[in-house]
């Protein structure tokens, strides 16, 4: 396969396409600078993808008539198309995605991918996210390879033969990396408090951030944990290293640690490095429902923007403003509800940094219900924990106010109260 430069690579693209762009840190960078220094020649393409980590050029509002931006998870390097009027967010499941690409619910003509280089049998790797990425290059008419010797070669679903591409580019860049964040003394309280949920032989799903980080931290003294997670970052680490997590009792992929991406520093990045522990697999398997609830014990941690005291949770938007996206929550939290002996957490502190309470008497004109009230279980802040299944929605409202912070608990209760009766 000859390589190419990247302007030539990109000349593939035509008005009205639909291009993929990789995932998270996989985003290839030049070929997106030079896909957006074609602008003044394209019209109306459209940049689909989900979270993507370093820039996104296609996304100033400048380049509208050229570029639209279609977010499956809206990431802060695009969030301001939204407003601008150069950008749209697609609701949907992050276990669906793969699904729109292959059957043609959203077609792929073009795929804009970053790999490894080629192993002696010409296979490179997807690296770090294979989630949706996947379906997109084993869907898209054309498929462009970024190809980078720094790009991990990650075991599981994400090897693709040489063969595949249309047209490999060569660059030797490092891939965008974040160094774990100190948990505050707010974020540690709310990780031991999830942390006292978790039994051993659990099998864990949680997101990138302090909570799950000071959730993971705490968890040094169980046994036999394991992972089953749409993602994960830094704050495994030191738990695999001490055998803490071993997949031990996981009923699929025993001894594995099944992810669709993973984002965190060059450390993680390492770990996974043909690394055949880590599975990195087709995120339409790993966030399957029916897949989660076979192992025992699973549990998802996951967190809202707020959560009105029914236990409705909101975690894509804030009021009728698109923030992030649907994800995987869902998926797991449904999952782990199905799981014999399964845990559903959503964890969250009690207050913004302004102060306003997290825990609502009813959510924000227009906010969007990620997961409805009838599937949450268990809501942990700093103040502790709320035990919501079973209850009754006038025992849910006095079970989320007393976890809410102290200065707001008789205002939301007396609020919620007032409006039902």
């Amino acid at each position: 396969m000859k390589y190419v430069s990247a302007s030539e690579a990109v000349k593939v693209v035509k008005d009205n396409d639909r291009v993929y762009v990789h995932s998270v840190s996989m985003a290839p960078q030049q070929l997106i600078k030079a896909l957006t220094a074609r602008a003044n020649e394209l019209r109306n393409v459209e940049m689909c993808h989900l979270h993507i980590e370093g820039e996104a050029p296609y996304a100033d509002p400048k380049y509208s008539d050229s570029f639209h931006v279609n977010s499956l998870f809206i990431g802060a390097n695009v969030r301001h198309t939204l407003k601008a009027g150069n950008g749209s967010y697609t609701p949907v499941f992050l276990s669906e995605i793969p699904y729109l690409f292959r059957h043609g619910v959203l077609p792929i003509n073009v795929a804009l991918l970053q790999v490894s280089p080629p192993d002696k049998h010409g296979y490179c790797s997807l690296g770090t996210s294979v989630d949706a990425s996947l379906a997109a290059a084993q869907s898209a008419e054309h498929v462009i390879a970024q190809v980078n010797p720094r790009v991990p070669r990650s075991h599981g679903d994400g090897l693709l033969h040489v063969s595949k591409f249309d047209s490999l580019v060569e660059v030797d860049e490092a891939l965008p990396a974040h160094a774990p964040a100190t948990p505050t003394d707010i974020e540690m309280e709310i990780g031991k408090n999830v942390a006292s949920l978790i039994e051993d032989g659990s099998t864990l799903q949680m997101g990138i951030g302090a909570i799950p980080n000071a959730a993971l931290s705490q968890m040094g003294g169980h046994k036999n944990l394991g992972i089953h997670t749409e993602m994960f970052s830094d704050g495994i680490l030191d738990l695999v290293e001490k055998g803490v997590i071993n997949g031990a009792e996981k009923k699929t992929h025993p001894g594995k640690i099944i992810s669709g991406f993973v984002m965190g520093s060059q450390r993680l990045y390492d770990f996974i490095d043909d690394n055949p522990l880590v599975n990195l697999l087709d995120i339409g398997y790993v966030n399957d429902t029916a897949v989660i609830r076979k192992n025992p014990k699973a549990v998802s941690i996951n967190s809202a923007v707020e959560i009105d005291l029914t236990g409705q949770v909101c975690a894509d938007s804030i009021g009728p403003r698109m923030y992030s996206g649907v994800g995987g929550q869902m998926d797991f939290m449904r999952g782990a509800m199905l799981s014999k002996g399964g845990k559903p957490i959503i964890a969250l502190p009690s207050t913004t940094r302004k102060g306003l309470t997290r825990i609502v008497p009813f959510l924000k004109p227009g906010a969007g219900v990620v997961t409805t009230r009838s599937h949450v279980h268990y809501i942990v802040t700093e103040y502790g924990i709320a035990d919501l299944y079973g209850k009754t929605l006038k025992q849910r409202a006095q079970e989320l106010a007393n976890i809410a912070h102290p200065d707001h608990r008789e205002t939301i209760l007396r609020e919620y109260m007032d409006a039902i009766r």
